[in-house]
């Protein structure tokens, strides 16, 4: 991977940390420039030797009289309270969402990012542990890390201050949050926030997203998980079938349920004339979509539960400069990658394979996806969504 790289576009400075040592140290140091306030949350943050060094590096910032708060997502984390004991006691802020076995369990809020001093924040697709910022030969996830200042950093801020005010108050109040994520309005700006809730549709992101490819000519897509809902695949084939479509999958993952899914749509992809290939050297956890001179980026997977039902939050840029950068970073993953071709089909496309991707489709969109549907919208709300005629976009 490629080391770290700046790209300065529209009053913005953005760098790119693609080496996970190079992110690790990024936010490390981060977090040490931090002289008012460091504003972190994430989804999966584990109790190991990275959980323990950002937890301390959070510690020396309370200690130097810097307003730390820290929120992470029980069903992603493994670090429990204890850990957190030190952090609290030194006077910083923690909060684990969603604590019990109840209906919020369902959603995951799915963001990552640590804003410090108001004016600085740090996102992307990785979380807080070992695996996130290990080489490929230790079995560390391929991630992207970025880090930013201008006029975005104010959205950040706005966002960040919504969730404190929800988590911190009654986090089970779900109309509330999904009224939030409704409610957002990305601007129409060259870099917007864009950010995706529990829906019976797709999430804003997701919308957007749609509407690019829609117009776009060329999109090359990297995603970690790749079981998206039908309309998504409706507009992928037609993307292929009328723009030049490359899309970067994982081949390794923490659940192999994950890549099994995503299988299931490869023939249909590659009938339209989609260029698919599954990256080799390690786990992917990428989240990077190029459409034209448009570039997203942030903690959005190209499946159901990213588009419909976890809090997420995307940066859409337009930028034919880190466009094109961005692109140079695929054709690095393309090159550590295997192509999903006639070959590929013959060695991993028998009949049990088809099964078991058949299998692994149902127990992520229906199984899961259904029951979390049915808590987010509530018995009315699900009888109306299906009233014959009616359909899910």
């Amino acid at each position: 991977m490629p080391e770290p790289f700046t790209i300065a576009v529209h009053g913005h400075e953005f760098i790119f940390y693609p080496q996970g040592s190079d992110r690790l140290q990024a936010l490390l140091d981060h977090i040490a420039s931090a002289r008012e306030s460091i504003h972190c949350f994430y989804f999966l943050y584990d109790e190991d030797e990275t959980g323990a060094e950002v937890r301390d590096a959070l510690i020396e910032a309370v200690k130097r009289g810097v307003e730390t708060r820290l929120y992470i997502d029980a069903f992603g984390s493994g670090a429990q309270e204890p850990f957190f004991d030190e952090l609290v006691a030194a006077g910083g802020h923690f909060k684990i969402f969603s604590p019990s076995w109840n209906k919020q369990f369902l959603i995951r809020n799915h963001q990552k990012m640590c804003i410090v001093d108001r004016k600085s924040v740090m996102s992307g697709g990785f979380n807080i542990s070992d695996d996130y910022f290990a080489p490929p030969e230790e079995n560390g996830w391929c991630d992207l890390g970025v880090k930013f200042e201008g006029p975005l950093v104010d959205r950040f801020n706005e966002w960040f201050d919504c969730i404190v005010e929800w988590i911190e108050g009654d986090g089970s109040e779900y109309r509330r949050v999904r009224d939030m994520a409704r409610d957002w309005e990305a601007g129409d700006g060259p870099v917007q926030l864009i950010m995706g809730g529990p829906t019976a549709v797709s999430s804003k992101w997701a919308v957007r997203f749609k509407e690019d490819m829609v117009h776009g000519d060329r999109l090359d897509l990297v995603t970690a998980y790749f079981s998206p809902p039908r309309t998504m695949r409706r507009v992928l084939r037609k993307a292929a079938r009328t723009s030049r479509l490359r899309m970067i999958l994982a081949s390794k993952s923490d659940y192999a349920v994950t890549v099994l899914a995503g299988r299931l749509h490869y023939r249909r992809l590659k009938r339209a004339g989609a260029k698919l290939f599954e990256f080799q050297p390690s786990k992917l956890h990428m989240k990077l979509l190029v459409i034209d001179d448009i570039v997203y980026f942030g903690s959005g997977n190209l499946d159901m539960r990213s588009i419909r039902l976890n809090l997420e939050l995307m940066v859409r840029v337009e930028s034919a400069e880190m466009a094109d950068r961005m692109r140079a970073l695929i054709d690095d993953l393309e090159a550590e990658s295997r192509a999903i071709d006639k070959s590929w089909f013959r060695q991993y496309a028998g009949w049990s394979d088809r099964l078991r991707w058949f299998v692994s489709s149902f127990m992520l969109r229906f199984v899961d996806y259904n029951v979390s549907r049915r808590f987010n919208l509530g018995p009315s709300k699900l009888k109306n969504a299906r009233k014959p005629g009616r359909r899910e976009s």
